[in-house]
């Protein structure tokens, strides 16, 4: 039947091509979110966990039953279809490998060695119901984002496509490189490895299609073992015997490959072949949970921002305070794309392992653009909640503008302070009024003995919004003479300098 592989393709085709439309556009002027996030809320992975963690499903998640519903009648028709990682993985895995028959019937029969995807899937849920969201370190969508936010656009950028006004660093951006380019090549080995062996997506849809009603069958009575439909199988489902349903990409490829007509989607037939069921064992699905279980108190174990403020992890305008964040954020990276300065980066371990990849702002990278608010608008799981520029620059109705944190001067390497050289950058950037930076004129003595008048400056913290313009602009270079801490931020009510009802 190649008249629905040849329209498989063009919905992989036309997926693919959206996908990496919305990512390499540079307009974002008129941005309403869904041209960043659209995969990303249709994953029912994300829905799922993030309703674990947090007790509630953000409304963007609820295009996800735009997934999960059709699942139910069609099976994993997401894998290779709609998923940017499964039909790049398809591509990698048809153009890199070019074996013989027979090599490639071996290769493409199943192997116990595609359960662990199951096992990890049960992990991750397990942590999430614990409130612990790492969901984003394998999800597939939040993956390919990521990594092309961090590597491949930025690659290309500097390529000569002109994708950024200014051409972007990201920390960590080799890790991320390095982690796509290995999930890419393993297709030269095995095909479609990472949908086949890690995808926790794939498990959960391969769970809810143990129900589907259309699917891929064997005819029985025409059917002679000739295995030329594993030649070309993606899923490693064995259609030949009896089709692990669970497995199966829907990709068509069998059916084009069969010269006795022997396979048909759709509907059982009288001669229709049973299916094989899930291939899990309970013994070590029970094994992953108790495994969870255990891994959740040596996680918050560790020193994070949650448990006691870091000064390195500022977050965007609007997130939430640090526990709900993070049981919010899947790390995609969607909000470092649009951010138009460049300060949203990746953190390392600044927040503990939790908070990796997750969004912070290193200032001498950029700031935060005072009448900006794409970060929020792109979100997918609402980790940053969609705030308008009167909410984040305090006008009316709103009586205080959103705090990301204070700005301290370090006196001994500021210029007018440690130097008696003139300088008022930080005052003449300061975005807010009255401006959080003011400067005093005071007389000096210089090493020789002249009296030199020089402008000494002052941070006022109850006007500081810690936007971070005056720690990038700093001239300083290497490490600025003003810096921003996150003490003082709106969304924490324990991370201030004073305490309410203390001194």
């Amino acid at each position: 039947m190649p008249g629905l592989r040849t329209i498989r393709r063009i919905y992989a085709f036309f997926f693919f091509g959206l996908f990496l439309f919305f990512l390499f556009s540079t307009d974002f002027n008129h941005l309403k979110g869904y041209e960043v996030s659209l995969f990303l809320e249709m994953n029912p992975l994300t829905a799922l966990a993030t309703f674990l963690t947090s007790g509630t499903l953000y409304k963007g998640l609820a295009l996800s039953g735009l997934i999960l519903i059709p699942t139910l009648f069609l099976g994993r028709f997401f894998c290779s279809w709609v998923c940017p990682l499964g039909i790049l993985n398809q591509w990698l895995s048809h153009f890199a490998n070019h074996r013989r028959p027979a090599e490639s019937h071996q290769v493409n029969r199943y192997r116990p060695l595609y359960r662990i995807k199951y096992y990890l899937l049960a992990l991750l849920l397990v942590l999430s119901g614990f409130g612990v969201l790492q969901i984003g370190l394998l999800d597939p969508i939040a993956l390919i984002t990521r990594s092309f936010v961090l590597s491949v656009l930025p690659g290309a950028d500097r390529a000569g496509m002109g994708i950024y006004l200014n051409a972007p660093l990201f920390h960590g951006g080799v890790f991320v490189t390095a982690l796509l380019f290995i999930l890419l090549i393993a297709n030269r080995f095995l095909t479609r490895f990472w949908c086949r062996v890690l995808c926790p997506l794939g498990a959960l849809l391969g769970v809810f299609s143990q129900w589907s009603l259309f699917r891929i069958r064997r005819d029985i009575d025409k059917c002679t073992d000739c295995s030329k439909c594993l030649h070309d199988c993606q899923g490693g489902c064995d259609p030949h015997h009896e089709l692990r349903v669970t497995e199966c990409h829907l990709c068509m490829n069998c059916l084009e490959q069969c010269p006795e007509s022997a396979l048909h989607f759709g509907l059982p037939r009288a001669q229709s072949s049973v299916g094989k069921p899930l291939d899990v064992g309970r013994r070590r699905l029970l094994e992953t949970a108790v495994g969870g279980v255990v891994l959740y108190p040596m996680l918050r174990s560790s020193t994070t921002a949650q448990a006691s403020p870091t000064p390195e992890v500022i977050r965007p305008p609007g997130s939430l305070e640090e526990g709900d964040f993070l049981a919010r954020c899947i790390k995609c990276a969607a909000c470092m794309r649009v951010c138009p300065t460049n300060v949203l980066q990746p953190a390392l371990l600044e927040s503990g392992f939790e908070g990796l990849w997750t969004p912070i702002l290193i200032n001498r990278q950029g700031y935060c653009e005072h009448h900006c608010v794409l970060c929020g608008q792109v979100c997918p799981t609402a980790a940053i909640r969609p705030i308008s520029v009167e909410e984040k620059v305090g006008q009316s109705p709103f009586e205080k503008p959103i705090t990301l944190g204070t700005a301290f001067f370090d006196r001994g390497r500021c210029l007018p302070w440690a130097m008696q050289t003139p300088c008022i950058v930080c005052e003449e950037v300061c975005p807010t009024s009255p401006k959080a930076i003011w400067y005093r004129s005071t007389q000096v003595v210089d090493r020789k003995g002249a009296m030199r008048q020089v402008k000494q400056p002052y941070v006022e913290p109850s006007a500081c919004i810690g936007c971070g313009i005056c720690e990038n602009k700093c001239p300083v270079m290497d490490k600025a003479a003003i810096r921003v801490t996150s003490v003082g931020e709106s969304r924490s009510k324990k991370n201030r300098m004073i305490l309410d009802g203390i001194g």
